[in-house]
């Protein structure tokens, strides 16, 4: 009995057999190639739209709750204009920060330039609550309640100022016929999807002093930062009560920024494994390709089977030899697909404006699942041809 060829023989004999196909393996190849770079780039997408996603919320933090309050035309009363939030921090135990604010739009003028911009009304602890980031100057203070001072957005102040004519601490703006003068302006802030107001685009006023420009007045939301190593849900779930008892007839409804983000996790998570199952199918029809031409491959080699049967080889010799042919043209297909998905899901980052970053799992579940792919489908051509008779295949022209 003949010794078993080594594996350097069965590989050797392997490209040998595939460069023999030519076009065929190529078209195979090609199959391949895509369905593994479909794998790589579609769970690197996804990923990297994760990462996105919580860049959303990676400055504002987990602590976050915010609560609003939903119009109630059948209640005794109307919303306050401003809230004390003194005794809320009192007796809600957990609560670092809190802050009341309502929300108005009006134009600002400043030396003739005009903006139309969102009025917050807001109270003093609204910047630790929000996380706000002052670039000169300070935030509103309780001793502020009854001045027309403001706090100037990043974006609202460059669109305010002209060249040689900045926009300073102590100059005034126009807000409604009011002059209010200009005691802090933020550095750029970072999106906050929970908060109610877009800071850059805002303009910070003492609440009590609100109806100053709108009459109606009232506050619409209330943002609170929870203590380090409190409980978010219970103590936004004694905020919500505490505010319901303060305010009859108003429900207090509370968002929990760990809620929010546990939700959009599952989402991008489902919006992941979608991508990839679409990648995996078009694996699979790159896994059929391979199949297809390891039969033909088969079909046309049975007389040289039928001389290796004859000459000692065994049944394992025959399936070894075809199932690694298999196994050789789908790791380079996948090692081509790992180099073009991953530069698909750069270009993709980087044409959307996302920070590119390489999905820990992406390669290894793709090469991963394309050398499987091969192994599946190669193995019936490779069973097939280890079954001929050495007789019938020796008859074949």
């Amino acid at each position: 009995m003949s010794a078993s060829p080594s594996p350097r023989q069965l590989l050797h004999e392997a490209l040998a057999s595939l460069r023999g196909l030519g076009r065929r393996s190529l078209l195979a190849l090609l199959g391949i190639v895509m369905g593994c770079s479909s794998v790589i780039a579609m769970l690197n997408i996804g990923s990297n739209a994760t990462d996105e996603a919580m860049s959303i919320f990676k400055d504002m933090g987990t602590d976050t709750l915010v609560v609003q309050f939903p119009f109630a035309p059948q209640a005794p009363m109307p919303m306050p204009a401003s809230l004390d939030t003194e005794p809320l921090l009192r007796d809600v135990a957990g609560l670092e920060h809190l802050a009341a604010l309502g929300l108005y739009s009006a134009p600002v003028t400043f030396h003739g330039r005009t903006s139309n911009v969102s009025i917050v009304g807001a109270s003093a602890g609204l910047a630790a609550a929000a996380r706000l980031r002052l670039r000169e100057g300070r935030f509103l203070s309780r001793f502020d309640d009854h001045d027309t001072y403001v706090v100037v957005g990043a974006t609202i102040a460059e669109a305010l100022e002209a060249p040689g004519d900045p926009l300073r601490l102590g100059e005034q703006l126009t807000v409604n016929d009011y002059l209010f003068r200009v005691i802090g302006i933020l550095q750029p802030q970072a999106s906050a999807a929970l908060l109610p107001f877009a800071a850059n685009d805002s303009l910070f006023v003492p609440a009590p002093g609100m109806p100053r420009l709108q009459p109606a007045a009232e506050v619409s939301h209330v943002v609170a930062r929870v203590s380090p190593g409190a409980d978010v849900y219970s103590v936004g779930a004694a905020l919500g009560a505490a505010l319901t008892a303060r305010l009859p007839g108003h429900e207090a409804q509370v968002q929990v920024s760990q809620q929010v983000l546990d939700g959009l996790k599952r989402q991008t998570r489902t919006f992941t494994y979608l991508l990839a199952g679409l990648g995996i199918i078009s694996l699979l029809g790159g896994g059929v390709g391979v199949m297809n031409v390891m039969l033909m491959s088969v079909a046309e080699r049975r007389r040289e089977i039928g001389v290796r049967m004859a000459l000692g080889a065994r049944q394992r010799d025959i399936r070894n030899l075809f199932l690694i042919e298999a196994v050789t043209l789908t790791a380079a297909g996948a090692l081509s697909g790992a180099v073009l998905g991953v530069a698909a899901a750069y270009l993709y980052a980087r044409f959307s404006g996302w920070t590119f970053s390489l999905a820990y799992a992406a390669l290894p579940l793709g090469m991963g699942s394309t050398l499987l792919v091969g192994l599946f489908f190669g193995l019936y051509p490779a069973v097939s041809a280890a079954r001929l008779q050495p007789v019938e295949a020796l008859r074949d022209e």
